[in-house]
């Protein structure tokens, strides 16, 4: 019986040890000296909450292992090989009854097609999923014109964040008139707890180059441009592999599968700013230049890099392109709502059981999303919130789990959808705190062209921190939303117009916790460290004094196995008692 089996091997499967799962597997080929065995690498299938993963397939089926480690790779594959599968740690397998798995059931993989399925590194395994016949279909069988026609009927909407229809402004594009064009793949992709780029450059990079040429050539560029942040230093390195096999095989570089299309492409490593990932800072990174926005008119359609004519689409939009190139716009059409149509790619994050990477239907709700898909809460504690779109997102409430998952819906709420990013808090979050972080984070990236970005969103983590310190004031809430209003009519690009999001959205819909930090000085998530007292129960302290040992500014007395105190004038709130009391003796509140 021969054997294949695949491990794991993105950033996420890397980090959880895949590398030694894959070091057992080749010891356990040399040991037993098999010929039978074919160990493969793929990437990261989307259930990054179970890596690192082991896939086995032969006639008698296919299971997937998770939560490994290379104790037990040997008994795993003798047991499969011998037709008695182990049962314990199966994430999925199409012959174990009971093991079908619910997170990938409930998902319409479009984007992520062959993410996990392939190994990365093979144009031959992108071939053979029907990997580059959409561009020779594209080159030899349809018009530009077609070709954007397409693309335009398929509904497809830019997935960076701002979701403009991508036909639409393929066709900008294609109208102007130049002797050189651009096109341009944005994977700067820079929202915390966000990693859909990554995930499918890392998976599946071959896709992205076609949905490029595909592109290139219904515009009329000859030239184009991966802008991939420096710290992805995996998907740089699939990319770099995937485009020299591509060149080889003829389907880049010059008269592309013998015909007179001619498409070069090239990878710029960004330094990490999170304000290249607006298309003008980004168009100027690539020129060398410090990276920063410009006043639109004129847009890159019209002048973009080096002043020529630049179409920039982000990783998952082009992803999509192939596929629609050979299934048809028709057949796209029929996922999602009546403006919002195909499938959206999403990483899960914080307090949720299945965290990961997934891709589901636009219009499914993000309770199901939450519940269904991510498998609910991790915690025991109850949902609190979701945070879409990252820093340029919104907080949004229990109440609106019922919220469908498309552009218009989620901007109704306040928040917006973003690239995909999806964090999930339960009770244990400030949203005080939540706010305070990512404005935190985009006054930090802020490139200070603007001076209502640069001071404006100051001033308003200078509220903010007051209000978590317990010093805040009523009318602090006013001064916020009034600086909100006005950061997002003075700023030039969409960092500053949406970095006021996530305080708008908290203020909107969790107002109370602000109120309880300032009206009653308190904390009610246990987060904010000025706003927290820290006690000692004299029935539970047994006098161990571990926690006078740990606290740093020696505030905590008491005699050996007698009940201790806390001085509270001394108290810094730092926390290292009650992490370090093994009596639940110490209390905050």
């Amino acid at each position: 019986m021969s054997l294949v089996i695949k491990i794991g091997m993105a950033s996420c499967g890397l980090a959880a040890g895949a590398r030694d799962i894959y070091s057992a597997v080749e010891e356990y080929i040399k040991t037993t000296k098999s010929t039978n065995i074919e160990l493969k690498k793929t990437a990261c299938i989307g259930m990054c909450f179970a890596e690192p993963l082991m896939e086995l397939s032969s006639e008698n089926g296919t299971t997937t292992y998770g939560y490994l480690n290379a104790e037990m790779i040997s008994a795993i594959i003798d047991d499969f090989a011998s037709g008695q599968p182990q049962t314990e740690n199966v994430i999925l397998s199409d012959s174990l009854e009971g093991q079908e798995n619910e997170t990938l059931k409930a998902q319409t993989r479009i984007v992520l097609r062959n993410v996990g399925i392939i190994n990365p590194e093979s144009i031959d395994d992108y071939i053979g999923r029907n990997g580059y016949n959409s561009l020779q279909k594209a080159i030899k069988e349809m018009t530009p014109k077609e070709i954007v026609a397409e693309v335009k009927e398929s509904g497809l909407r830019g997935r960076g964040g701002a979701g403009f229809p991508t036909g639409l402004k393929w066709q900008f594009a294609a109208h102007e008139k130049s002797n050189k064009k651009y096109i341009v793949c944005n994977a700067d992709e820079g929202d915390p707890g966000a990693f859909m780029d990554r995930s499918v450059l890392e998976g599946d990079p071959h896709s992205v180059i076609e949905g490029m040429a595909i592109g290139a050539y219904a515009i009329g560029a000859d030239e184009g441009y991966i802008y991939c942040r420096a710290e992805y230093p995996l998907a740089i390195k699939h990319l770099k592999l995937a485009i020299a096999a591509a060149e080889k095989r003829g389907m880049l570089g010059r008269n592309i599968q013998g015909t007179r299309f001619n498409f070069k492409l090239h990878i710029k490593e960004g330094a990490g700013a999170f304000v290249c990932g607006e298309e003008t800072a980004l168009l100027a990174s690539i020129e060398g230049k410090r990276g920063m926005p410009r006043i639109r008119p004129p847009f890159p359609a019209q002048s973009g890099l080096w002043g020529k004519p630049t179409n920039i689409n982000n990783v998952e939009t082009f992803a999509n392109i192939a596929w629609i190139i050979w299934h048809g716009a028709n057949e796209y059409a029929k996922y999602g709502t009546e403006k919002s149509k195909g499938t959206k790619v999403f990483a899960l994050a914080g307090k949720i059981r299945n965290s990961g990477l997934i891709e589901v239907p636009m219009g499914i709700s993000l309770r199901d999303v939450i519940y269904k898909v991510g498998g609910g809460m991790k915690t025991d504690k109850p949902f609190k919130g979701v945070q879409l779109g990252g820093p340029s997102g919104g907080c949004l409430p229990a109440d609106l789990l019922d919220t469908v998952v498309d552009y218009d819906s989620i901007n109704n709420t306040g928040a917006i959808m973003g690239s995909g990013g999806m964090v999930v808090m339960d009770s244990s979050t400030c949203m005080v705190d939540v706010a305070k972080f990512f404005l935190n984070f985009t006054q930090n990236e802020s490139c200070g062209k603007c001076t209502f970005c640069r001071v404006g969103t100051k001033r308003m983590l200078e509220i903010l921190t007051r209000i978590s310190e317990g010093t805040g004031v009523p009318e602090d809430i006013e001064k916020l939303e009034s600086l909100a209003k006005n950061i997002i009519k003075g700023s030039l690009c969409g960092l500053g117009q949406t970095a006021p999001n996530p305080v708008l959205t908290t203020l909107k819909y969790f107002k109370d916790e602000y109120l309880a930090h300032i009206e009653d000085k308190k904390c009610a998530a246990g987060v904010c460290t000025h706003l927290l007292t820290y006690e000692i129960d004299e029935d539970k302290c047994v006098g161990c004094t571990l926690c006078a040992r740990k606290c740093p500014v020696s505030c905590i007395s008491g005699k050996v196995k007698k009940p201790h105190q806390i001085n509270q004038e001394a108290c810094i709130k730092c926390g290292a008692c009650y992490t370090a009391c093994k009596f639940d003796a110490i209390t905050k509140s």
